[in-house]
């Protein structure tokens, strides 16, 4: 379900990053060549991307197939950027949400996405409803998995939690409430990459001091390109790329729990 791909490096046009190559985000919204559930991605796009000089990035959505965009073309020629996070959406559950449900979702200096789907949504996650503020689910943009598993991330994000561990702690706790669900999450502020791989392919093409990109399938034939494992945690920055098994990461957290002092 979905393709996504965020970028950090020297500044590219959107059109070099997203649509120019061979097997490009734009084509896997209708020829993906390693998606293994779902064959087209025709419910909805976004680009999120930061202008130098602002912090916030600006973001451009629809809930219609890239293809069919004529807008995107003229934007994807003229926009440049060094930090960008784009998505194409095969939606879990048909909805009313329109390009409110389409990534990359944004608070502040960060924008995500998910791409995946969570087994049973909404029945399955309602014990998760009590860890969020009323205010929070009453803010949601839209009635998808998607956002309401960003509103998980957000809620540690702003508990100051890193990026990484934001995204490695929702997906232990969404994949417990609902097992069997896939949760390839990728976050980025603008300076840093975090991503998950939980069920769906992620690969990552690093160029250390230059640039490094992160993505749900190689969107060409560089041999460069590298799988990221199942159930694993990647973080990046333009000079380093760093993988963290999931699994080990969990059993940290369940050793740390044991060890607090009962009161």
């Amino acid at each position: 379900m979905c393709r996504h791909l965020a970028f950090l490096g020297d500044e590219e046009q959107l059109g070099t990053l997203l649509v120019a190559p061979e097997h490009s985000l734009f084509r896997q919204s209708w020829a993906p060549r390693r998606q293994r559930h779902g064959t087209v991605n025709a419910d909805g796009f976004g680009v999120g991307w930061y202008a130098e000089g602002d912090p916030v990035p600006a973001r451009y959505r629809r809930t219609g197939p890239v293809w069919g965009d004529a807008s995107f073309a003229d934007l994807a020629r003229v926009v440049r950027s060094r930090a960008v996070l784009a998505a194409v959406r095969d939606a879990t559950v048909a909805g009313s949400d329109g390009e409110a449900a389409a990534a990359p979702f944004a608070a502040g200096t960060c924008l995500f996405s998910h791409n995946g789907a969570v087994l049973g949504w909404p029945g399955s996650l309602a014990p998760l409803v009590s860890g969020l503020p009323a205010a929070e689910l009453l803010s949601l943009e839209a009635r998808c998995d998607s956002a309401f598993v960003w509103a998980l991330v957000l809620r540690r994000l702003r508990s100051g939690d890193t990026e990484g561990q934001a995204l490695a702690d929702t997906v232990v706790e969404v994949a417990e409430a609902a097992p069997g669900s896939r949760l390839n999450l990728l976050l980025t502020d603008g300076g840093t990459i975090a991503a998950t791989a939980w069920g769906d392919t992620l690969w990552y093409l690093a160029e250390p001091g230059r640039r490094v990109v992160v993505a749900s399938e190689p969107h060409d034939d560089d041999p460069g390109w590298r799988e990221v494992p199942d159930r694993t945690l990647l973080t990046a920055s333009r000079t380093e790329v760093l993988l963290t098994p999931l699994k080990d990461m969990s059993d940290d957290m369940a050793s740390a729990q044991r060890k607090e002092p009962r009161t």
